[in-house]
């Protein structure tokens, strides 16, 4: 610090004297150290502080200057100050100058207003008065500044000086406050940015680009070119183009996959998508392209196939007129041209075909004699495959083909098989007595009539397949006095029926089905079979079988007797009508039905003496079961189980069973069965609430049998029984 700065520090002139101030200085400096212990906060207290140093080192460099006269200067006391006289002549009301007391005493009281952190009003104004003439005394010369005494002038520069310093103490803490104050805003605009910054996070996580971007415009005006925002906003570019490369990459895969499917409006719908977009995107215009393609593929497709429907179904117009328009939008179109060939060629064959077949209608016509007559018959058949859409023809091949053709065997046909290879559809086959050899199919819907049950007998090896088959295509097969057998009896997994209704329809009526290694009459694949004064006995299975949905059996006036298995059986959803029949001496139950959800109706029939039950009702989805009498049976009467519960079962009879009359299946009360007759059984007349998955053991004075859902322990029987196979599969082909 130079002479120079530290006499400005001090508030000296340049020929001041410091030693002649030492007491203003000291009071000034103590005055600044005053303020310095009073500071309100510690940054005021270290400004106030460095300009106490600064003043103490002013006042160093005064000492430095004039060692010899400020050796004591601590010690001197300022002189005083001289006393100021007023002109007799002043008034009152003129201002005086004030002492230097009056300055100390204001100054004391500005330091202590400091200290208690009130404003710091600037120093008021010093006036300084020197010697007043008198108004009257005009001679008199005028006061002027070097009238003032120095210690006066001095005193005024250090209460100056005093005021100086307290005033920039001020502004410097007005600037602190200012600076607090930028530090606060600052804070809460960083709180506000951090705020944004999650905000905006959030929206780019959700895809909402336009929001996320007014969240970091608003941190860039906050925080100009902060590092915050341009993460931000490149954040948002890299999931735009991400966002964009998965739309593309799913809707035009959507939209390849769709073409190659075919679906062509919906992969144009894909590409839709992508194009409103991105109009200029060129894997979705090469798309376009292909579908508008594969659509004029379609269409072209679809006029071929119209095309080509027309020609097969002989509309020859339709499919000329078709191919025509396609050819005349692409002359070259193979396809449309051989349809077109075809057309006109079939056409003109139809027109020649048409007159051949009124040449051979009036044939025919000319030929017919109200009989029998193979030629014509032949003649009016070729007639109707040339015509078919012609009704003249088709009213004279049904009125020819009415007319019975009989065919003897022997006589016509030596066999029975050979007959049968030369039927049509309603001619009748008369069999003479004697043993004919089977197995036999039939496939055309004819009568076969026979001498008797007991004359006329067909069989063959049981291993060869069933003695008689009825086909899917014989509808309306008719068969009377035959019998039906093997010629041995064989044991085995596959067993044949003695006769096989599969698909086809037939009626029997005093035919015999016995000694059969499988059942005497089975019914399969939705093959319709009616019985009439028929037996069906000592069979290996079931005297009587139908099996499967949409297969069905109508048994009246027969008999099943003395059957290693039940005498009748329906299961596997096959539809039974069981009228007047009776069932006798079979090794299970007389009959058993398990019809699932099909319709059952059994009436009138006689079980009796069968090993297990009269009758098994298991399930049936409706019907009835009246006016049947179940006698001497030896496990019991009549089973009704849960399943058969829409069952109407009524005015049956159930006497004299080695068992229970009736057994009811638990879930059925007893209230509904009221109706039927329970006599002189041997256990109780009515059994209900049976559940029969329980094992029960019974007396060994009942006889042996394993009814459905129960197991009884047998005595020994009187005589070897006969064997029981299980249920096994009906052999389709022999």
């Amino acid at each position: 610090m130079t002479p120079q700065e530290a006499r400005q520090i001090l508030g000296l002139g340049p020929t001041d004297d410091p030693s002649a101030h030492l007491v203003d200085l000291n009071e000034a400096r103590n005055r600044i150290a005053a303020m310095v212990a009073s500071a309100p906060n510690e940054t005021l207290g270290k400004r106030y502080q460095q300009g106490l140093d600064e003043f103490e080192a002013a006042l160093a460099v005064m000492r430095s200057e004039a060692p010899g006269e400020t050796s004591d200067l601590d010690a001197l006391s300022p002189p005083p100050l001289p006393e100021i006289v007023l002109p007799e002549n002043a008034t009152a009301t003129e201002p005086l100058e004030p002492t230097a007391a009056e300055n100390d005493a204001s100054a004391e009281v500005t330091i202590s207003e400091a200290a208690q952190e009130k404003p710091i009003p600037p120093p008021a104004p010093t006036v300084v008065l020197g010697t007043i003439p008198a108004a009257a005394s005009p001679e008199s010369p005028p006061a002027t500044e070097e009238a003032v005494p120095e210690p006066v002038r001095t005193s005024r520069a250090l209460s100056f000086l005093a005021w100086s310093f307290v005033f920039l103490v001020g502004v410097a803490g007005g600037g602190w406050l200012f600076l607090k104050d930028q530090e606060a805003k600052r804070e809460r605009m960083m709180t506000r940015a951090a705020f944004l910054e999650r905000q905006g996070a959030i929206l780019i996580e959700n895809r909402r680009w336009q929001e996320a971007r007014e969240m970091f415009a608003e941190i860039e005006t906050l925080l100009p070119g902060s590092e915050m925002a341009m993460r931000g906003l490149r954040s948002i570019e890299v999931g735009m183009i991400d966002e964009q490369t998965q739309f593309l990459g799913y809707w035009a895969g959507q939209a390849t996959a769709e073409l190659e499917a075919g679906r062509l409006d919906e992969a144009e719908a894909a590409v839709r998508k992508v194009l409103d977009r991105f109009p200029n995107d060129p894997e979705a215009a090469e798309t376009s392209l292909k579908i508008a393609a594969a659509r004029k593929t379609q269409v072209h497709d679809a006029l071929i196939a119209a095309a080509r429907d027309a020609l097969n179904l002989r509309k020859f117009d339709l499919a000329i007129e078709q191919s025509e328009k396609i050819l005349a939008t692409s002359p070259d179109d193979g396809d449309a041209r051989s349809i077109l060939d075809g057309a006109r060629l079939a056409k003109a064959k139809v027109a020649a075909d048409l007159e051949m077949a009124a040449q051979l209608y009036r044939k025919a016509a000319e030929r017919d004699q109200g009989k029998f007559d193979q030629q014509a018959i032949d003649w009016i058949r070729e007639a109707a495959s040339l015509a078919p859409d012609d009704a003249r023809i088709a009213a004279l091949l049904e009125k020819l083909s009415g007319y019975t053709r009989t065919l003897q065997v022997p006589g016509e046909f030596a066999t029975l098989d050979e007959a049968l290879a030369n039927a049509r559809d309603k001619d009748r086959i008369v069999v003479a007595a004697g043993i004919w050899k089977g197995p036999l199919v039939m496939d055309v819907a004819v009568e076969i009539r026979g001498a008797g049950a007991a004359e006329t007998i067909v069989e063959c090896p049981p291993e060869m397949g069933s003695a008689l088959t009825v086909g899917p295509a014989a509808k309306g097969v008719r068969v009377s006095g035959v019998s039906f057998r093997h010629a041995s009896f064989a044991v085995g997994k596959d067993r044949f029926s003695a006769v096989l209704v599969r698909g086809g329809s037939a009626t029997f009526s005093d035919c015999l089905f016995h000694h059969a290694s499988g059942h005497g009459l089975a019914v399969i694949e939705a093959g319709q079979a009616e019985l009439s004064r028929c037996v069906s006995s000592d069979n290996g299975w079931n005297g009587v079988a139908v099996v499967g949905e949409g297969s069905r059996l109508e048994m009246r006036e027969s008999a099943a007797l003395n059957n290693f298995e039940h005498g009748i059986e329906s299961w596997q959803g096959a539809a039974a009508v069981l009228i007047n029949n009776r069932c006798e001496g079979n090794s299970r139950n007389g009959i058993h039905a398990d019809n699932g959800l099909a319709s059952v109706e059994i009436s009138g029939n006689q079980l009796v003496g069968n090993r297990e039950f009269g009758l098994v009702l298991d399930s049936a989805g409706k019907g009835q079961v009246e006016k049947n009498t179940a006698r001497d049976n030896l496990l019991g009467g009549l089973v009704i189980r849960a399943a058969a519960k829409s069952v109407r079962v009524t005015t049956n009879e159930a006497t004299s069973n080695h068992g229970p009359g009736l057994v009811l299946e638990k879930g059925l009360p007893s209230s509904s069965y009221l109706a039927n007759s329970l006599s002189k059984n041997e256990g109780e007349q009515l059994l209900a609430g049976m559940d029969f998955d329980i094992q029960v053991e019974i007396p060994p004075t009942e006889a042996p049998a394993t009814p459905p859902g129960m197991t009884r322990t047998p005595p020994a029987p009187s005589e070897p029984a006969p064997p029981e196979p299980p249920r096994a599969r009906i052999v389709t082909e022999p």
